[in-house]
């Protein structure tokens, strides 16, 4: 199996990268393909705009998508983007590991779908969405922690359904795109936690590392 891992934290001690540190040494250790994604280290840029093209369809007006749709054909994205497309076609699964900012993915992670699930590149071009993106027959995964308990997400809590939370990131990004998404992996309020018990976090997710392929598709759809 092919693995992209796409990790959004600034602190390298947090617990978010010891999760995406977990997931490259147990999917090595189990013989898979890994290729990394580290979005504050490489930093990425996450504001979309002229400088994802080293082609230009229109130089008076800026429309992103016909820009994308024009890179598409020309060879023409910088390479940073180029680079992300190939890990995208590259991978079977992918995983996100970020901590949920403001009931959603932080901005530098949702600056990299700005730019990387281009037109063209990735959807649009006569796709269909939901049913024949270019990313089709692959898996994706969110893993990310919360700042507040796991009672606070439950659907009579005060935040609401986590699944609802989620379902932007579910639908509206990755089964847009053909993604076949797994049901999240989700760390309440880590902070909060004494080292034995996130531990015990990395433990739990060191096992479920070692069958994602055998496990069932999340329905996205029912919330």
């Amino acid at each position: 199996m092919k693995v992209l891992l796409v990790v959004a934290h600034p602190e390298a001690k947090s617990f978010n990268l010891a999760m995406h540190q977990t997931a490259v040494n147990v999917l090595q250790q189990q013989g898979h393909e890994v290729q990394c994604t580290d979005l504050y280290r490489m930093p990425f840029d996450p504001r979309s705009d002229r400088h994802n093209f080293q082609t230009v369809l229109d130089p008076t007006f800026l429309k992103l998508g016909m820009e994308e749709n024009h890179a598409t054909l020309h060879n023409g994205f910088v390479p940073l983007i180029a680079d992300e497309h190939e890990k995208l076609l590259w991978c079977d699964m992918m995983i996100w590991q970020f901590p949920l900012w403001w009931f959603s993915v932080p901005a530098i992670l949702k600056g990299w779908v700005d730019r990387v699930f281009s037109s063209g590149r990735v959807y649009g071009a006569g796709r269909v969405p939901y049913v024949s993106g270019a990313l089709k027959g692959k898996r994706a995964m969110l893993s990310l922690t919360t700042g507040s308990p796991a009672s606070a997400y439950e659907p009579t809590g005060e935040y609401g359904d986590i699944y609802n939370i989620l379902k932007h990131i579910h639908r509206g990004m990755l089964a847009y795109v053909g993604f076949s998404v797994l049901a999240p992996e989700i760390n309440y309020a880590v902070a909060h936690l004494s080292a034995a018990e996130r531990e015990q976090m990395l433990s739990r997710w060191e096992g479920r590392l070692k069958n994602l392929m055998t496990e069932d598709v999340f329905d996205v759809g029912r919330y």
